[in-house]
């Protein structure tokens, strides 16, 4: 399975923008897709996530600013965010959960993917 993160770029604060994350490769669906970013020095962090039957968490930081939602026809998330921030500013990646086959979704084995990242740079 492949990843391919886009819609990243530089905004400046209080823009927005749209990421978005398509798979591809041997997909029977996708489980689970999360966002995670970045930023330099810091750790990597979890900043929304998407389960299968489309219930969505967010970091606190993040909550009425970023949405996340998913295209499983097309094995496509997003991240849509809005007012950005400097703070926002960071490498994002998604992070999915993918059953390759009929018979993994019955046996519910997942097997998980990291997208390449996709930077967001937010000026002041």
């Amino acid at each position: 399975v492949q990843l391919q993160a886009s819609g990243g770029g530089l905004v400046q604060a209080g823009g927005s923008l749209r990421l978005s994350c398509a798979a591809s490769g041997t997909i029977f669906s996708i489980k689970d897709v999360s966002w995670y970013r970045q930023a330099p020095g810091k750790e990597r962090e979890v900043v929304a996530a998407i389960n299968s039957d489309g219930s969505t968490d967010y970091v606190d930081s993040v909550k009425g600013r970023f949405t996340i939602s998913r295209d499983s026809a097309k094995n496509t998330a997003y991240l849509e965010m809005n007012s950005l921030k400097p703070d926002d500013t960071a490498v994002y990646y998604c992070y999915v959960a993918v059953y390759h086959v009929y018979t993994n979704y019955i046996r519910g084995v997942a097997h998980d993917y990291w997208g390449q990242g996709t930077q967001v740079t937010v000026s002041s």
